[in-house]
């Protein structure tokens, strides 16, 4: 009787684009093991989701691709193969409907991720995916296998094709720590990591810090050399963060690497001209204090007004043509990002020379890279996670494509 045998397949991490990955694999008739170093699945994921999971964004697709600076030549045809409206998709095909929120951003209708992620779960359960917690990878052995520690010891496990999916180096509390980099880097070329969607420190007095450490800065206009963007932030201890900040980060990350500071400008009254304001400044304050004349001309109280004091001269108060020139562009020299770890995502990781197709290492065929292991980035608001659901489905086709498995 002829044998059948079912190709193998290894899958190591268990967030997005690993297991999209093995849903990519299992549905092309590929047995797959998954191992992963947590007690549990998706740790980052449901981080992501805790105040609501934003799975991707409804922006057309032409301008969803602009996101993605520099990386997108290398994600492009991933994205198109799986685009924004592919995500909402899939996940009705879960049984999760999703709503676009005011800003475009795309939401389950439950806001978390953990009913999503129950499903997704189970489906692949049900199809024969085999899962592995507790099994920290720790490279190759001798005989090219994959050498795990678990708690009963280590273990080398094997198969014809290994999709790699252990993320950056963020969040490391939740299995993203980019330990798998010491034992790649003699076997593929790799970028460095830095931090990707994260504040940055501003030596604020601590007078200012004192008044508005937690504040929201909301309805300003942050502007990057050429580039504006409407947003909030949130003004920290040592800086400041929030999605808005997020949006400009790698250019403002590279610009303090390059020269050891940078600036961002603000806009603090998207909604007067400086026309306007100049001529409400210019009236006549009488007795009024300049506390008093500044919010009553201008509509800038607590936090903003506390930015304009902390971030101008004294003297520019004294001249409303210069004060209301001020006002709509406000300089904050950023002097460093903050830490890799308290980063939301990582840029660097293995490189784009380093790759064949998309996925798949140059120097190790049969092994297949996804997700933010790679070195690119993207802005939050549902780009990152769409992007690592994209790259998980191209690592699981070009493994199965490898084992010469036919798409069903």
């Amino acid at each position: 009787m002829l044998e059948v045998v079912t190709p193998r397949a290894i899958v190591v991490g268990g967030g997005p684009a690993g297991l999209m990955a093995a849903d990519v694999l299992l549905d092309r008739g590929v047995a797959v093991d998954l191992y992963d170093a947590m007690p549990s699945l998706g740790r980052k994921f449901l981080m992501a989701g805790k105040s609501g999971l934003n799975l991707t964004h409804a922006e057309p697709l032409e301008t969803f691709l602009t996101r993605f600076g520099a990386g997108r030549d290398w994600l492009e045809s991933s994205l198109r193969n799986f685009d924004n409206a592919a995500v909402r998709d899939w996940a009705a095909g879960l049984g999760v409907e999703t709503f676009v929120g005011s800003s475009g951003r795309v939401f389950p209708t439950e806001m978390k991720a953990a009913p999503l992620l129950r499903r997704w779960l189970a489906r692949l359960r049900d199809r024969g995916l085999r899962i592995h917690v507790r099994h920290r990878w720790t490279g190759w052995g001798a005989d090219g296998g994959l050498i795990f520690d678990t708690p009963s010891g280590p273990v080398t496990v094997s198969a014809p094709a290994t999709v790699l999916a252990l993320g950056g180096a963020s969040w490391p509390q939740l299995g993203s720590d980019g330990a798998w980099a010491g034992w790649m880097r003699n076997r593929v070329a790799l970028s460095p990591f830095r931090p990707a969607n994260a504040g940055f420190d501003v030596a604020w007095t601590p007078h200012f810090v004192e008044r508005f450490a937690g504040e929201p800065v909301k309805s300003v206009v942050l502007k990057d050399g050429a580039t504006a963007r409407p947003g909030e932030f949130v003004v920290t201890e040592t800086g400041i963060e929030g999605s808005a900040v997020y949006a400009f980060s790698a250019s403002l990350r590279d610009q303090v690497d390059r020269t050891g500071s940078a600036q961002l400008t603000l806009d603090l009254t998207p909604d007067r001209g400086e026309e306007r304001l100049v001529q409400a400044l210019s009236k006549d304050r009488g007795k009024q204090s300049l506390s008093s004349h500044l919010r009553k001309a201008t509509g800038l109280k607590g936090v903003k007004a506390g930015l304009l004091r902390e971030c101008l001269s004294p003297d520019v108060f004294q001249d409303p043509v210069r004060l209301g020139a001020a006002i709509k562009a406000v300089p904050l020299r950023l002097i460093r990002s903050r830490p890799l770890e308290e980063a939301i995502s990582s840029a660097g990781g293995v490189r784009w020379d380093a790759v064949t197709g998309t996925t798949q290492l140059a120097a190790m065929p049969g092994t297949f890279a996804a997700g933010e292991m790679l070195d690119w980035e993207a802005p939050t608001g549902g780009y990152l996670l769409t992007a690592c659901f994209a790259l998980g489905r191209r690592a699981g086709e070009e493994a199965a494509d490898f084992l010469g498995t036919a798409s069903r």
